[in-house]
């Protein structure tokens, strides 16, 4: 199977599904649901045959294609997965069906058209996982540019309060970020000898000057996308609109594109600036961490301050990212994948109270356990892998980090350390405040309450908390395929050290 077309067969085919879903009558919504969901289990599938297809202990990039396009500028349709990629994908392949079952009543309730809402998860899943297999920079540019469009109609068309406000705000801040990239996307291409191939541009010698400013121009972009401080604005309005499927796409997966392109393009394109700039980078990380977790203590707004969580989860990713230890960046890649099950967990289920309740605000709740106790354990649960408990995926993730991190800068491991502190207070007191203590009397009132979790709910939280429990105990399969990326992208920048080790995973549990 390794001479399979994986990466393009899997781009193409929720594009396929997309137009086949946004074409069917409108007056047929559950067909279009059928359908959108059956298009989404086969990329799962075809994605699982690829994952068993890799060989951890081959070659860097693997399953390797590539198509001309646009020959006299030497840009082609090139695809290959390292191991960073290969996870990013899984994520994708499992979070697009989970979030088609979970958003079966979304559309209906916005009253727009049920096949075009399902068309478009299934074009945002196709440009997810073109953005993460293009080995073209051009390619990459253009993915990351065209994902931009469903997330936008997503949230301005089915999204609730502001969606219109939230959506331009979304596409504004993302437009001006690949602005930065297109110049540097140029720019890299007039001194890299007029090609966009990524394993050429590589080994391309740049000046000093000029690969700051180019990695500068890609930073930029990442910087808004991921996002970290204080380019951040725009992720608490853009997810707290957004149909809690679509933001848990947004904060599980999409905004991963943005520290994903750092160890991808900034990293290994630009390694002496990467070094230069890394103190910079390191002080936003940190500033974003404690930062936006003070301000998700004080959210009323459930989808919000969730949102706020994810930028502090960011400062985390980007300390394990420009600590430039491969413990750290095993630690950053491995946070990028239980970050999109433990979040996209958090606001499905968030997605569902809110669906009961009718309101998104912590204070129209309160006791709400008593009436939903199955959902509130889940939101409790998901709320601990969010806080990275012990036993939880999170964990293991943010221990690799902090390890990494303070074996070469003391005083930044130690006060990204204040952010685990202040996600114990976020994290709880949304909890008490919505399902524990006094029931709130208007609950009673309110028939959505009286609905616990159903077989279709129940089918979408039962694979998330089993992978988060799963990989909280035994990452190894994962690790196992990172690992190796990793180091390369560390020796890219000329700063390679062992890579974490079973024991060091055992350990942190001890």
């Amino acid at each position: 199977m390794s001479n399979f077309p994986f990466l393009s067969v899997l781009t193409v085919a929720p594009l396929v599904g997309a137009l086949v879903v946004a074409f069917l009558p409108r007056h047929r919504p559950e067909l279009a649901k059928q359908v959108a969901f059956a298009w989404s289990l086969l990329v799962l599938v075809l994605s699982v045959v690829m994952w068993a297809s890799f060989n951890a202990g081959g070659d860097r990039f693997q399953f390797r294609e590539s198509y001309s396009w646009i020959p006299n500028w030497g840009v082609s349709f090139t695809f290959a997965a390292d191991g960073i990629a290969l996870v990013m994908l899984m994520l994708i392949a499992v979070l697009v069906p989970l979030v088609i079952l979970a958003s079966w009543h979304d559309a209906e309730s916005s009253k727009r058209s049920v096949p075009v809402y399902f068309a478009l998860l299934l074009a945002l899943e196709c440009t997810m996982i073109g953005v993460f297999a293009a080995a073209d920079v051009f390619l990459f540019y253009v993915f990351f540019e065209v994902m931009l469009v469903p997330m936008y109609f997503l949230i301005g068309s089915y999204g609730g309060h502001q969606r219109q406000y939230a959506a331009v705000k979304f596409f504004l801040y993302s437009l001006v970020g690949g602005l930065f990239m297109l110049a540097a996307v140029i720019g890299l291409w007039v001194v890299g000898g007029k090609t966009f191939d990524w394993q050429a541009l590589s080994q391309v010698d740049i000046s000093t000057g000029t690969e700051r400013w180019l990695f500068l121009g890609f930073f930029l972009a990442f910087a808004i996308k991921a996002p970290f401080f204080p380019f951040h604005t725009w992720l608490p309005d853009a997810g707290g609109a957004a149909p809690a499927g679509a933001a848990a796409l947004l904060v599980g997966v999409l905004d991963k594109v943005g520290t994903f392109g750092i160890l991808r393009y900034c990293l290994p394109l630009f390694p002496e600036a990467s070094k230069w700039f890394a103190p910079w980078a390191l002080a936003l990380g940190v500033i974003g961490i404690v930062y936006a977790a003070l301000l998700a203590v004080g959210q009323n707004d459930l989808k919000r301050l969730v949102s706020y969580t994810s930028i502090a989860h960011f400062g985390f990713i980007g300390v394990g990212i420009f600590a430039f230890t491969t413990q750290a960046g095993t630690g950053a890649v491995l946070y990028m994948l239980n970050h999109g099950l433990a979040t996209g967990l958090l606001f499905l289920v968030v997605g569902m109270l809110i669906s009961r309740r009718g309101s998104a605000l912590i204070s129209d709740f309160g006791g709400a356990g008593k009436l939903v106790p199955l959902l509130a354990g889940v939101l409790f649960f998901a709320g601990l892998a969010s806080l990275a408990l012990p036993g939880t995926a999170p964990f293991i993730s943010e221990f690799l980090v902090l390890i990494g991190t303070f074996t070469v800068n003391k005083p930044v491991a130690v006060i990204a350390t204040l952010g685990i502190i202040l996600a114990a207070a976020y994290v709880l007191w949304m909890v008490q405040r919505t399902t524990q203590g006094t029931l709130n009397p208007a609950l009673t009132e309110v028939d959505g309450m009286r609905r616990d979790l159903n077989l279709r709910e129940k089918a979408v939280v039962a694979p998330l908390i089993a992978l988060i429990v799963l990989l909280g105990f035994y990452p190894k399969p994962v690790t196992d395929v990172i690992n190796p990326a990793v180091q390369a992208t560390m020796d890219d920048i000329g700063k390679s050290d062992p890579a974490p080790s079973v024991g060091t995973v055992q350990e942190a549990h001890r």
